[in-house]
């Protein structure tokens, strides 16, 4: 057991390190115009060609298998792949890394929340009031704690879309653990990939008819190599892996590192400033995070 906790405690730790990298990587990319659906759509078609070798022979054993759960596969595609990281990498041309990975860190009490709405775990008085302080959280970063912002509606759309990528993974994070898979965790990957990428390929045309092309240049070619080999498929798979060595609730805690790494990343690399309203919306949103792993913690 214990072998078994400290393995999944490395590879979410890493899983962190990675996807807050991938923040710092999403925003550079903003800075070299690199069409935010377009790197997505690369990312995900070479993580699926790199690995197709490893998976195709089980896929094939066990096609009937994945098309008698087809429709559960397509949500879990649509909302890792399709929209979660193309979202992400859409809201960094708008808004800070600061605020995208403080925002993205409340997903542990989303996980618990949507899980409820499911009926895929029981939740508690806690959990809940979990959820409400760390989205009240949220809406101070939204809002950049300025009345006159809320009463205007006049929000930062990039923090706008990040609130959807957030509530995209806390879904799937939450679909990923009701079902028990006839499956390894590099072919479920795949899977999952495979039906993301079919419903970003049109999405891609899309964004390429609007005049968002694709420059062949070493900064996306490093950007690339990156998203595809860390926050790509080893965080990808290290998340998967973790969850199922000791629950999605438990993984999720680990997304706390998140805004450490990302921040302090962003304001060395971006020299992104640590606002009042980030400093508020922290207190609220790990408020939350406590309050919500309250039965956890005396269980």
């Amino acid at each position: 057991m214990k072998n078994k906790n400290n393995l999944a405690y490395l590879l979410l730790f890493l899983t962190t390190l990675f996807w807050s990298g991938n923040f710092i990587v999403g925003k550079a990319a903003s800075f070299y115009e690199i069409p935010p659906f377009s790197l997505n759509f690369y990312r995900w078609l070479f993580a699926w060609l790199i690995l197709f070798p490893f998976t195709f022979k089980e896929l094939i054993k066990k096609k009937d298998y994945i098309f008698n759960n087809i429709g559960f596969f397509i949500i879990l595609g649509i909302t890792s792949i399709t929209i979660f990281n193309s979202i992400v990498y859409y809201s960094l041309n708008f808004t800070q890394v600061i605020s995208g990975v403080l925002m993205i860190s409340t997903i542990p009490v989303m996980i618990m929340f949507i899980s409820f709405l499911l009926k895929i775990e029981k939740t508690n008085i806690f959990q809940i009031l979990g959820v409400a302080l760390s989205l009240t959280g949220v809406l101070f970063i939204i809002t950049k704690a300025d009345i006159e912002l809320l009463k205007n509606l006049d929000f930062n759309k990039g923090d706008l879309t990040m609130v959807v990528a957030m509530i995209s993974w806390a879904t799937y994070s939450a679909l990923l653990k009701k079902k028990k898979y006839e499956l390894t965790q590099i072919s479920l990957l795949q899977v999952v990939i495979t039906f993301g990428l079919i419903f970003l390929i049109p999405i891609y045309f899309i964004e390429m008819y609007m005049g968002y092309l694709i420059k062949l240049e070493k900064p996306f070619y490093l950007t690339l190599a990156y998203v595809v080999l860390f926050p790509g498929l080893a965080s990808f798979f290290f998340w998967i892996k973790g969850i199922a060595l000791i629950g999605a609730n438990r993984a999720g805690v680990f997304l706390h590192l998140m805004p450490i790494f990302g921040a302090v990343m962003a304001m060395i690399v971006f020299d992104e400033k640590f606002m009042f309203y980030h400093f508020l919306g922290a207190i609220f949103i790990f408020s939350g995070i406590i309050l919500s792993n309250k039965k956890i913690q005396n269980a």
